[in-house]
């Protein structure tokens, strides 16, 4: 929706179908809500900002409705009926109503929990907090407020805080989703008593405009009348026209830097019942020393690290010793030990791991050669595992970079047998990379912060590496489970350097190959804050391809039946479901589609989903006609008390016999819903009233044009099954359908032969 006004005379216009038409809402279910007179008018100057706005009174039966006034205008007569400020209330409450069907949407969020969540913040925040906040009020300053600051510096924690803390108890806090292709005043809500939060952090669509914030300070004024608020909070990179500051109704503050790391990781582990480990933190200065000029997001971070360090000791204290350390002299790490090994960041040590080119490994060059680097990288993404395992997954990545040489270290000329025997042993080579070996020779890589640091120095040091790392991780997957090691491994690189050209080599990668671990891996990118925007926009443009149509459709059934996913999500998936099911002919993809939607179908709120999408195919819209077929076919398969659904209380939006009618008439669907219908028709044959009931829906749909192949390929399918009364069902269907005068000449047994 653009910042003009709304236009009746366009509103009928044709457009192209884009995701904001895929993704277009009706809020509550209707547009135009019954106007209730006395609650749309302007709050009063002098009223109290928290009080609830005011319901009308009642009015006396007995009381005589007032004569309509008469209003010249230019000479010319015009009748309104009721005061002038009650037609204006009436047209800013059409307006409203009407702009609730293309807005952005979001999540509510509960005020005490944000209230409880783990806060900081330094100096800096304090002197940006009391800019926004009016001493007089307690309350924002403005309606609209704008937070420019550096990416991953904590800017939606302060924005969510700040509204949670200063604004009424009765206002309703919302975090809304930027689904849109560029800022627009239009899409943005407009309630009474709502505070409103909003990130602009996507590179290419959330880029801000001088026009923006001149439409945003128009909304600033409606915010104000409504006692809603505003906060948006911009990457810094998309603040770059010198024409972008305050406006009227409008207030910009910088917040150039992230709260104390230190203090942002003990409020954290405060809050996770960690206060043990803030007082061991506390007494390790090598640890904290490294949590100084983390941002805001790599706090958190490291804050969970340590937690799991702590566990890691608590865990190693209480068992015996799995690997041998008194005959090698070593002892149990300490938990100090363990704590500056988790927030260390190793790019000094790995500096040196991955120095200069190395054939042969000596003590005393810790430079290790291409094989050790394969297999450092190996135990980065296994942690702990059998030692066939580990090297075959080390050769494995070897090849992917290139020709596997005779033996690691060997002499030309030799054998590879002999050559791999006068190499060093596997035992030697894990020590030396930091790993250690068992009586059972399993190796123990108990570093899962150094693995991390090792996967990203790899990455961020050898762009040649980039693609054969990520090829070598899918094939290492066992499965699509997100607590595999591998899908875990492409998560995490997902999630740090989710750009639009890593996603897309992650799916030319991936996507043919192993759709349901792309899926797994995008699930979690999908959740992220930071990269999930651009994660949903590389899968609408996924869901068309056939290479990746499955990938995106394992996703969006995860997600679809998860019940405690965000709306929004919940939303998103569901159009490139229906776009994968819009977009590709391929029979193999449709069948995929098909299973999908039979699953989901089953989750009493995702089968709500699946019958608006039936709805909107019989209302005609292109883009849910192949979806509503697919999900019409799904809900034929739910019951109700042992009764198919749509036959004993379907939905009102569906006209169940015409859409039986059409997917009979085609074949692309007409063997499929033959086969449904047969599995209605014997649940029912049992059931006299049952039976009957839906016999008398069938009929009309098996009549008409291009019905009678369908009608004698169904009858063949009912072969076999009798009524409680020991009447063939196909005998029954044939006497209603085919007139007696031609049954001579298309008799039932010799069509059904």
């Amino acid at each position: 929706m653009s910042d003009v006004p709304f236009d009746p005379a366009r509103s009928d216009s044709p457009r192209q179908t884009s995701e904001a038409d895929e993704n277009q809402s009706n809020g509550s279910g209707s547009w135009l809500q019954q106007w209730r007179p006395g609650t749309g008018g302007p709050d009063r100057p002098d009223a109290n900002p928290d009080t609830p706005f005011p319901s009308p009174a009642p009015s006396s039966p007995d009381a005589v409705p007032p004569a309509p006034h008469m209003h010249e205008t230019n000479g010319a007569a015009t009748n309104v009926y009721g005061g002038a400020d009650v037609v204006a209330n009436v047209i800013e409450q059409l307006i409203l109503e009407t702009r609730k069907r293309d807005l952005l949407e979001g999540v509510e969020q509960k005020r005490k929990q944000l209230l409880d969540q783990p806060f900081a913040r330094s100096t800096h925040w304090e002197t940006v907090w009391e800019q926004m906040i009016d001493p007089a009020t307690n309350r924002p300053r403005r309606p609209v407020i704008i937070i420019v600051a550096p990416r991953s510096c904590g800017s939606t924690t302060l924005a969510l805080r700040l509204l949670a803390e200063h604004t009424a108890d009765n206002t309703t806090l919302l975090k809304l989703d930027a689904d849109w292709q560029t800022p627009s005043k239009g899409r943005l809500p407009l309630e009474k008593a709502h505070a409103y939060q909003l990130d602009l952090k996507h590179p290419e669509n959330d880029q801000v405009s001088a026009d923006f914030l001149n439409a945003l300070s128009e909304h600033a004024t409606h915010l104000r009348s409504c006692r809603s608020y505003l906060v948006l909070t911009v990457a810094q990179d998309l603040w770059k026209d010198h024409r972008l500051g305050d406006r009227d109704g409008i207030q910009v503050v910088r917040l150039r830097e992230a709260p104390d790391a230190h203090e942002v990781v003990e409020a954290h582990l405060n809050a996770h019942g960690y206060g043990q480990l803030v007082t061991s933190l506390r007494s390790c200065p090598k640890a904290t020393a490294s949590l100084r000029g983390l941002t805001a997001v790599a706090a958190v971070r490291a804050a969970q690290t340590a937690a799991t360090a702590w566990k890691e000791h608590l865990r190693a204290s209480s068992s015996p010793p799995l690997v041998q350390t008194h005959s090698e002299g070593e002892i149990p790490a300490t938990l100090e030990e363990r704590i500056i090994a988790a927030l260390t960041d190793w790019r000094g040590e790995l500096d040196s791991r991955f120095g200069e080119m190395n054939s042969l490994h000596t003590h005393d060059n810790p430079s290790l050669t291409v094989e050790d680097r394969c297999l450092l990288l190996a135990l980065a993404v296994q942690q702990s595992a059998p030692m066939p395992v580990v090297a075959r997954s080390a050769a494995a990545l070897l090849e992917a970079i290139g020709a596997i040489p005779d033996a690691p270290g060997a002499a030309a000329g030799f054998s590879p047998t002999l050559s791999a025997l006068a190499g060093r042993g596997m035992r030697r080579r894990v020590q030396d990379v930091g790993g250690r070996v068992d009586m059972q020779d399993i190796v123990v890589f108990d570093r899962p912060a150094y693995g991390r640091a090792v996967l990203e120095y790899v990455w961020d040091n050898y762009d040649v590496m980039r693609k054969p790392l990520l090829t070598w991780l899918v094939a290492t997957a066992q499965n699509a489970d997100p607590e595999d090691q591998a899908v875990a491994a492409l998560a995490e690189l997902t999630v740090r350097h989710g750009t639009v050209d890593y996603l897309t080599m992650l799916g030319e990668l991936v996507g043919g190959s192993q759709p349901k671990v792309l899926g797994a891996v995008m699930e979690s990118a999908v959740r992220n804050e930071h990269v999930g925007r651009l994660a949903w926009e590389a899968l609408y443009g996924w869901a068309e391809q056939k290479s990746y149509a499955p990938a995106v459709i394992a996703l969006c059934q995860r997600i679809l039946e998860d019940s405690s996913a965000a709306t929004s999500l919940a939303k998103r998936a569901m159009v490139r479901l229906r776009r994968v099911a819009h977009k590709n002919t391929d029979a193999t993809i449709v069948s995929q589609a098909q299973a999908a939607f039979d699953a989901l179908v089953q989750h009493p709120t995702v089968a709500e989903r699946l019958a608006g999408e039936v709805h909107g195919w019989q209302q005609g819209k292109v883009s849910s006609a192949r979806s509503g077929a697919l999900a019409f076919l799904a809900l034929m398969t739910v019951r109700r008390d042992g009764t198919p659904w749509l036959v004993c209380t379907p939905p009102t939006t569906i006209d169940a016999q015409r859409a039986v009618h059409d997917l009979l008439s085609s074949s692309d669907t007409a063997a499929e819903v033959i086969s449904r219908l047969t599995d209605w028709i014997r649940s029912c044959a049992g059931d006299p009233s049952a039976y009957t009931q839906l016999r008398e829906q069938l009929l009309p749909a098996l009549r008409g044009h291009n019905m009678f192949e369908a009608g004698m390929k169904l009858m063949n399918e009912l072969r076999g099954i009798s009524t409680a009364e020991g009447v063939s069902v196909a005998d029954d269907f044939y006497n209603h359908l085919v007139d007696s005068r031609l049954r001579t000449v298309f008799p039932l047994e010799e069509t059904l032969a």
